[in-house]
């Protein structure tokens, strides 16, 4: 049924075509009779033809006025194949006439129009290889007789040259359809796997919506990605990732056959897989989990490719084909969140879309919208965390971006950065929190407010985006003076450490030159390495706050070892250590007995706004000063008393 896929608008457009070819050559068999004093004939002629062609454009204005399914467009293809036969045979019956007729200039006429339909029907039937074969025979057959009958040495010959012009035109044809044939399936298939592709998965699923309207059954749709292909691919070459494709594509076909499914590959390492249609939305999901979990068995047994044993899993989203009102594009997107989650979750897993994931997509999505205009609306602000030494001593700050949006609210950081980051806003994000932040600690040392570092957060994407050191380098010359410089400490997760170190080394090293410090930050939590912090210059380490947590319970030894453990990586390192998630004392004290650097958490303060952070650093200084002055008249009063 697919077969002509390609072909239904290409054949709707040609009959306007022929019809308007016909009538108006029609037209001119009419002058001929009043010529020749024979107009009965060729009224009755040219009647069958405008009956023929009311036929053709009824068929014309069902194509465009119906959305038609698969099904009803291979029977509406069918009625005008008969409709196409019928309209180039009728000018058999005039050539007929003609050829009977006594004067010959109507037999010129006869021959030139039946040779002229011959040409136009090879080429307009050029897609529907056994009309054009039928339709040829039919119009080149009486042609070839008629030569016969006249009996003349010339006419044989005549009979002979229209045998070949039928081949030839026969032939022309066949490469013609073949050569449709061949680029319908390029355009259609994946070349790799002989599966289906995108565009070939989006006219299937289209056409499913359109029969559900009718059959109110209900499909799954499944979408699968395999699980960290991409590392096969870097590892093994990209000729055992193209077999061990062409295996999990095989695998999929075999068991989609046996439950009627369509499967088909949308690009790189992602598949998709259309059910057949059931009566009810219970039988559908309970035969598309089913379905799912055997797939996910197929695919993880193991594969045996040029003497490489290899193991694969794959994540599959599944969303349920039951609202024919909603449009087709709408599922893939379900189908695709849900795949999504699936890896989220930590891949080798199935998920089904639900009104719940729903939601939580919604509110993501009017995020990603919102931001976008957050930094031209002033939404966007900056809090102030302090870092305090072990005596209490605030000596930086940890430099915290704040988004309250008038329709959403307050917006959590670990919402709103990851959707930046995804989008790529946090490039234009992150260049202004710096901005502003340099500006900060400008000020602050105009003030008076001398900070030993001020922290500032940098993501993967900022690290590596081809503007990044120009930008910082243009930010330093135009706010901070080469002492302010030393201040600034970027923190980067070990995350971004995994991406590409030896890029990520020798952008560190530049900014080094203009006196940035590296910190690195939710140490322990990524892709901790030894190597890593051996070839980072980095200059201090962050304990993530989740191990501070654990210490609440200070029976486990294990997480009290885990902690002296990173103590004794850094000393030997000779890194700074800073602890985030302080929240109470015996976290304090504890750190403090390692011999901590920097300590930051509630314990001590939270984020605070800029001039809350002024107050608060200007109390600490006072309250250090008071107390200098009393160690300072302390000692004086002992030296005082020894002299006596």
């Amino acid at each position: 049924m697919l077969d002509n896929i390609n072909f239904y608008h290409f054949m709707h457009k040609q009959i306007l075509v022929v019809m308007a070819l016909f009538i108006g050559t029609g037209t001119g068999y009419i002058y001929i009779g009043w010529l020749y004093s024979s107009l009965f004939p060729e009224l009755l002629w040219f009647s069958i033809v405008l009956a023929l062609s009311l036929w053709g454009y009824r068929l014309h204005r069902v194509f465009l006025d119906h959305e038609l399914n698969m099904q009803e467009k291979e029977k509406w293809l069918q009625q005008l194949q008969y409709f196409l036969f019928s309209y180039f045979s009728v000018w058999t019956i005039m050539f007929l006439i003609y050829a009977t007729r006594s004067e010959i200039e109507l037999h010129y006429v006869a021959i030139a129009t039946q040779l002229g339909v011959t040409v136009v029907s090879a080429t307009i039937l050029a897609s529907q290889k056994k009309l054009a074969i039928l339709t040829l025979t039919s119009l080149m057959l009486p042609l070839t007789i008629y030569f016969i009958l006249v009996g003349e040495f010339y006419s044989y010959l005549l009979a002979f040259f229209t045998v070949v012009l039928s081949g030839v035109l026969l032939y022309a044809a066949h490469n013609t359809f073949n050569y449709l044939i061949k680029s319908q399936y390029q355009a259609y298939h994946d070349p790799l796997t002989s599966l289906g592709n995108r565009r070939y998965f989006t006219e299937l699923l289209n056409d499913a919506m359109k029969i559900q309207k009718q059959d109110k059954k209900h499909r799954y749709l499944l979408l699968i990605d395999l699980d960290h292909f991409k590392t096969i691919n870097d590892t093994l070459g990209h000729d055992i990732g193209d077999m061990l494709l062409c295996e999990v594509a095989k695998r999929m076909l075999v068991l989609s056959k046996q439950y009627k499914n369509d499967v088909l590959r949308l690009g790189g390492d992602e598949f998709c897989i259309l059910s057949s249609p059931y009566k009810t939305e219970e039988r559908c999901s309970k035969n598309a989990s089913y379905f799912a979990e055997n797939l996910l068995k197929v695919i993880r047994e193991s594969y045996h490719i040029e003497g490489h044993h290899l193991y694969i899993s794959a994540s599959i989203g599944v969303s349920i084909i039951s609202n024919p009102d909603i449009q087709a594009d709408t599922f893939i997107k379900e189908a695709d969140i849900a795949m999504y989650e699936a890896k989220v979750q930590g891949r080798n897993g199935i998920i089904f879309f639900n009104d719940k994931l729903a939601k939580r997509v919604e509110w993501k999505l009017e995020i990603e919208r919102l931001l976008h205009f957050s930094l031209k609306n002033n939404e966007i602000s900056l809090t102030y965390q302090p870092q305090v030494t072990p005596e209490n001593e605030i000596i930086g700050c940890e430099v915290l971006a704040r988004w309250d949006n008038e329709k959403l609210g307050y917006v959590s950081p670990s919402e709103f950065i990851p959707v930046s980051e995804k989008t790529g806003f946090i490039i234009e994000l992150g260049y202004d929190i710096l901005e502003k932040s340099f500006q900060t600690l400008k000020n602050w040392e105009e003030k008076g407010i001398n900070l030993h570092q001020m922290s500032i957060n940098i993501s993967m994407r900022q690290l590596f985006h081809h503007s990044f050191i120009y930008d910082i380098i243009q930010l330093c010359k135009k706010y901070l003076t080469k002492e302010q410089r030393s201040k600034i400490v970027f923190e980067i997760t070990e995350t971004s450490v995994a991406e590409d170190v030896e890029q990520l080394i020798m952008n560190m090293k530049i900014l080094q030159g203009y006196g940035i410090r590296f910190s690195m930050d939710d140490f322990g939590t990524g892709y901790s390495s030894l190597s890593y912090l051996r070839q980072l210059p980095i200059d201090e380490i962050k304990i993530d706050k989740s191990f501070i947590a654990e210490l609440n319970d200070m029976e486990e030894d294990k997480d009290r070892c885990f902690i002296e453990t990173i103590f004794a990586i850094a000393k030997n390192l000779r890194l700074k250590v800073v602890a985030e998630g302080i929240e109470n004392e015996e976290q304090r004290k504890f750190l403090v007995e390692q011999k901590c650097d920097i300590l930051q958490g509630y314990y001590f303060s939270h984020p605070v706004k800029k001039d809350e952070f002024e107050k608060l650093f200007l109390e600490a200084g006072s309250r250090t000063t008071e107390t200098s002055s009393y160690l300072r008249e302390v000692t004086y009063s002992s030296a005082l008393s020894r002299s006596k």
